[in-house]
């Protein structure tokens, strides 16, 4: 099954597991009790202050405002939920456990059940309980509409002592003990001077953008008809229960998109309260997401490729013969921007390990889901974990003292980030870093000195257990444990070199193709970087004919690539030339003595020493 046809696996099991237990009509929910929203914030003074209303700063400042912590939040659109709610992302992604349960419970669980407790959600419903779980706190001031404008630093620079903003009534400044980020793009961490970086910078691809949606919103439509469609397949295999479908994956092939930018993946529909219907499948390529312009060009693009999909849908679908456009959102959902440096960076290799951390703050179990970044991939899955932690240290970022950062920009490299972005994830951390901040001020400890105490780190993880969150140590197995090659494995996960999938399985025993291993070189070359590629891109493209097919790759054969990429000949005996520079090592030696095909696990071995002696070049 390929990622960009359905939603993950994960989500397919949440649909069975909540059928089981909400039954198969969808839920007629009762009216959320908020109230209406005053804006009446004399205090100035604050213990914790959050910045964003996301699901995230919901979560963050709910947590710090139960701890007992006088918390403001600050969020600038006119209501919560950030993408979920303004972006309309509204069919969640859900992780579950090493023992079969949803991994994040606690104040996402407690949202989630206001919802109707399905896989996806009623956009005004949901709004609505993120509303409530902030009324209901009497800690909590909320300032909506109110952009920030600036920090105050202390005079080192390595403490915030207040945030500027601006609402319909002017400019304020309001000062906190400490601070939370739960902005899509840390954008009061990146204000405060933390460092960070964007995309897939940390492994050499800053320049790489994932595909950006444009949520549709349609109405007219006949469900009934849409359940005949996925039962004939007419469009591939799809699912449809009461509320949502997925699946219809020959689409992708049959429409033809009017915007060469765009594409229609396979249908994500989740139906609303009043009928109406949100699809989440058109990608749209080459858009920076911290770009205000870029983003209002996708927005364009979008509508106008909406028009066309409906246009086809209302032509070839049955269900969507009387389809209209019921409204577009406000906002795109970007599934990717800025990653803050911390003081522990989530690897992706914690990811494939199902790594436990001792100040473990939630689980999460998400594949590790890279999305197509032109309309000439489709993205890939690296990995599907059976359960990491994530730990304290990667809320905190670099530089400054006072501020966790609870989001999808939290301190995860990117490609784990492909797995610890989704939204029930992120509320987790978010929960802990609210706990963390009314904590810490109570301690008077600040967050990094937080994280090097065992006692204090022991009693957070207590309180989190006591309010609802799934959290406990555990010690799992990975695919792959112990191999001869699971440290040249290590190394190609980290370039994000290897594709595992959903079911981890790395073909190790078959023989390597020429076209694979070329294309392994050349990615692994080009992300320690782009200069050292270009000095050798001469001998690549002298080579790529030759190397791009499924042929396999000899022993000898790789060596002399090897050779030549790094300024040596290959001409004679190749394999006495290799051992003289090092280019095998003892390993190699005893396990290829003769010049034979290679297969991947060897291969992958003989890929990460290669990768190993460009670095130190590098860095000399």
């Amino acid at each position: 099954m390929k990622r960009y046809y359905f939603p993950s696996i994960l989500t397919m099991v949440a649909l069975i597991i909540l059928s089981i237990f909400i039954g198969e009509a969808h839920t007629n929910l009762l009216t959320i009790p908020v109230k209406e929203y005053r804006k009446d914030i004399k205090e100035t003074n604050f213990d914790v202050i959050v910045v964003g209303g996301e699901p995230e700063g919901v979560a963050a400042a709910v947590a710090s405002a139960r701890n007992g912590a006088k918390t403001l939040l600050i969020e600038k659109r006119d209501g919560l939920g950030g993408v979920m709610t303004y972006g309309m992302l509204n069919f969640i992604d859900f992780s579950f456990d090493m023992n079969g349960e949803i991994a994040n419970a606690g104040i996402f669980e407690e949202w989630h059940k206001l919802v109707g407790g399905e896989v996806s959600f009623d956009i005004k419903s949901g709004k609505d309980a993120f509303l409530y779980l902030i009324q209901k706190e009497k800690n909590i001031s909320l300032s909506l509409t109110t952009e920030l404008d600036g920090v105050i630093l202390d005079n080192d620079g390595k403490s915030v002592l207040g945030v500027k903003v601006v609402d319909e009534n002017g400019h304020h400044t309001y000062y906190a003990k400490r601070f939370i980020d739960s902005t899509q793009d840390a954008e009061l961490a990146v204000e405060a001077g933390v460092p960070y970086f964007v995309g897939g910078e940390d492994i050499g691809e800053k320049e790489k953008n994932m595909a950006v949606t444009l949520m549709i919103h349609l109405k007219n439509i006949d469900w009934d008809q849409i359940k005949e469609t996925a039962k004939k397949k007419t469009f591939g295999e799809a699912e449809v229960t009461s509320s949502v479908a997925w699946g219809f994956s020959t689409l992708h092939h049959f429409y033809k998109p009017s915007n060469p930018n765009t594409r229609l993946r396979g249908l994500n529909i989740a139906k609303q309260n009043d009928g109406t219907i949100y699809i989440n499948a058109l990608q749209i390529f080459g858009i920076n997401g911290l770009d205000e312009k870029s983003k209002q060009y996708a927005i364009d693009i979008g509508k106008k490729e909406t028009k066309n999909i409906v246009d086809y849908l209302r032509r070839e679908f049955p269900g969507f013969e009387k389809a209209k456009i019921s409204s577009f959102p406000k906002e795109l959902y970007v599934r990717e921007t800025i990653h803050v440096k911390s003081e522990y960076q989530l690897p992706i290799t914690d990811v494939w390990g199902n790594k436990d951390h001792w100040d473990r703050i939630g689980f999460g179990s998400y594949p590790v889901d890279v999305q197509a970044t032109s309309v000439n991939d489709y993205g890939y899955v690296i990995t599907k974990p059976t359960q990491y932690s994530i730990p304290f240290r990667s809320l905190i970022p670099l530089g400054i003292e006072n501020i966790l950062v609870a989001s999808k920009a939290s301190g995860y490299s990117s490609l784990a980030a492909g797995s610890a972005r989704i939204i029930p994830t992120g509320m987790t951390s978010a929960q802990a870093a609210g706990t963390a901040a009314a904590l810490s001020v109570k301690s008077d400890l600040s967050f990094r000195e937080m994280s090097k105490s065992k006692n204090i780190i022991s009693e957070l993880q207590a309180k989190l257990v006591d309010q609802g969150a799934r959290l406990y140590p555990f010690e799992l197995e990975f695919p792959y444990k112990g191999e001869w090659y699971y440290t040249a494995l290590s190394k190609l996960l980290t370039y994000g070199l290897l594709v595992g999938g959903y079911e981890n399985n790395l073909k190790e025993n078959e023989r390597f193709e020429k076209q694979s291993l070329f294309n392994m070189v050349q990615g692994g070359i080009k992300r320690i970087s782009n200069d050292r590629y270009e000095e050798i891109q001469p001998i690549l493209d002298a080579k790529r004919e030759e190397l791009s097919s499924k042929a396999t790759m000899r022993r000898d054969e790789v060596l002399g690539l090897f050779l030549e990429i790094l300024g040596h000949s290959s001409d004679g005996d190749v394999w006495r030339k290799s051992k003289e520079i090092g280019l095998v090592d003892e390993e190699i030696v005893s396990r290829i003595d003769t010049d034979r095909e290679i297969l991947r696990s060897e291969g992958f071995y003989m890929v990460s020493h290669l990768i190993s002696i460009i670095e130190e070049k590098n860095n000399k």
